[in-house]
């Protein structure tokens, strides 16, 4: 009998979005193919000790969202210890998670975004400034973190204060972007060296945009339509933008892009996320849902995509030696 692969899954970990980690890892958990895998839980706590420790794993599936996760952080040590993991190595994590230098390389690349200015301490950026530069309203938000945890939007000054010092709570450095008026549409991706997009959704927010607290705690806060009411034209617009987002940031394994979509078609790519929700109800499994693949399927393509990325690395290197 062909023994089961060995998956580690590991979520929790120290950033602000902790609690939303372990929602996607009960899961996946509960979703990945028993007939084929074995699977050790391995919950990183906010103070960084693991229970238990990452032994006699053949693969890792990291559900760890922000930052010392999605970052790079956990995706290095993984490479140092040669065990294979599932989603983007580690410069594709750092450049998904620092949207500074994710915006800078999407742009150089063609792919437009929201205008912004970046900011390292509360001196560098005023109100005055920002607002001649990227007009009103503006959002303002931490350059390393997710789900929309610690962004606010700011239509005067003493919002913009507020916005700016809270951000700061989160990171060393922070975005202020201009507000784009649109649609807000998602794209799954999935592949390494080709690629694949899914059918767009869009993300409907019933708050004034798509806060925290409409994604986690208002159950009402949002609404989901899957797939999205686009042109054909449309569709392939998104595809092809989000692929192309994928690999300018150097992606492997999954990601979901997102944009926004103005009156007049124009497409901007808002950010990507190297390791999306993964709960049964998470936009980037959904999205998949409606276009083919099932999440025990989509679990199971992303567990092979790591071991075929990891036996290419290792086999490049025995060539190289030899």
């Amino acid at each position: 009998m062909k023994r089961k692969i060995r998956v580690a899954v590991l979520f929790g970990g120290k950033s602000a979005e902790h609690e939303v980690s372990i929602q996607s890892a009960k899961n996946v958990i509960a979703a990945i193919d028993r007939r084929k895998y074995s699977v050790l839980p391995i919950k990183i706590n906010k103070s960084e000790k693991w229970s238990p420790g990452l032994n006699n794993i053949d693969v890792v599936f990291p559900v760890l969202h922000g930052p010392f996760g999605e970052d790079g952080t956990v995706q290095g040590f993984l490479k140092l210890m040669g065990v294979p993991f599932v989603g983007a190595g580690v410069l594709g994590s750092a450049l998904g998670m620092d949207k500074d230098a994710m915006k800078r390389l999407l742009n150089q690349a063609g792919i437009p975004t929201a205008r912004f200015v970046v900011a390292n301490n509360p001196s560098e950026i005023t109100f005055e400034k920002a607002k001649k530069i990227l007009g009103l309203p503006l959002f303002v938000k931490p350059a390393n973190l997710g789900s929309s945890v610690g962004v606010r939007k700011a239509r005067n000054k003493k919002e913009f204060r507020r916005a700016v010092k809270e951000a700061f709570g989160f990171d060393r450095k922070i975005l202020i972007e201009e507000y784009v008026q649109g649609r807000e549409i998602e794209c799954s991706v999935l592949g390494n060296e080709n690629p694949i997009a899914s059918l767009p959704g869009e993300v409907i927010p019933r708050h004034e945009f798509y806060s925290y607290d409409a994604k986690y705690i208002d159950p009402g806060g949002a609404e989901l339509k899957i797939p999205a009411d686009l042109p054909k034209p449309i569709i392939k617009k998104v595809q092809k933008m989000a692929v192309q987002a994928f690999k300018t940031l150097c992606c492997e394994g999954m990601a979901r892009v997102d944009f926004f979509l103005t009156k007049n078609s124009k497409l901007f790519v808002n950010e990507i996320n190297t390791i999306p929700g993964f709960t049964s109800i998470s936009m980037y499994p959904k999205l998949w849902e409606t276009s083919g693949i099932s999440y025990s399927e989509l679990i199971d393509r992303l567990i092979e995509l790591a071991l075929e990325r990891y036996r290419k690395e290792k086999w490049l290197k025995t060539s190289y030696n030899d």
